[in-house]
């Protein structure tokens, strides 16, 4: 990482990869649509930094690597693509980054990060890290690697707040679920409300950057004021 981030052959394959981004997942549904990746982006650039200032020069994340890796890393999310397509990121995207060192000089295959990159897209998600769990498979890259934890912190960011209340609902109303139903209801399970109590109320207590659980304190109160807002208005006429 340098302070010049990015240099111009850099800006060239982040360029290159954000049309990628944006071409493929054009047919995504507004939850996981390019905005959605742009503020992922935005989150991750923060957090490296901001984490750089607290780490040796030589343990600090590298730029380049994250601000990809949080472009790409819904390109194959498997709530889109076929488990074929999303089985070996490092083989989708090879192609990728082989063209992108033609037209820019810099060679990301030879240097070893394309293959991080594609090892962090295939561990971002938090169904992966509750499997990886469940199995005992949690090794020391994936408990070490800064570049890892800053863009599942970003991404984990967008999923809490106001616009994770917004992707919540956009992405029930995709898949036809309930945004909420009373208690008992065969639908509850599977209801937008019901999702905050299994996944988007824990985030904040497993965010891995202390940059990233001083900004999910604001997002984490704002979605329990929410759900206290929906019962309240649920129960008036009880």
């Amino acid at each position: 990482m340098t302070s010049t981030y990015p240099t111009t052959e850099e800006a060239r394959i982040v360029a290159a990869a954000e049309e990628l981004m944006v071409k493929t997942m054009a047919r995504y549904d507004p939850s996981h649509d390019a905005f959605h990746v742009q503020r992922v982006r935005k989150n991750v650039l923060y957090l490296a930094r901001t984490v750089s200032d607290s780490l040796p020069e030589d343990k600090r994340p590298d730029l380049l690597t994250v601000e990809l890796a949080a472009l790409l890393h819904d390109v194959l999310d498997k709530k889109y693509v076929s488990a074929e397509e999303a089985a070996d990121p490092y083989a989708f995207f090879l192609p990728f980054f082989k063209r992108a060192a033609s037209d820019s000089g810099l060679d990301l295959v030879k240097d070893g990060r394309a293959r991080l990159v594609a090892r962090i897209v295939e561990n971002v998600s938090w169904s992966t890290e509750k499997k990886l769990i469940a199995a005992g498979k949690i090794d020391g890259w994936y408990r070490n690697c800064v570049e890892l934890h800053c863009v599942q912190d970003a991404d984990r960011l967008d999923a809490i707040g106001a616009f994770g209340i917004l992707r919540c609902a956009a992405y029930s109303a995709a898949t036809n679920h309930a945004l909420h139903t009373p208690e008992g209801d065969p639908a509850h399970e599977s209801s937008a409300i019901q999702h905050f109590h299994d996944k988007l109320l824990h985030i904040k207590d497993r965010l891995k950057t202390e940059a990233g659980k001083k900004l999910a304190e604001k997002r984490h109160k704002l979605m329990l004021d929410f759900l206290q807002a929906v019962e309240d208005e649920y129960n008036v006429q009880s």
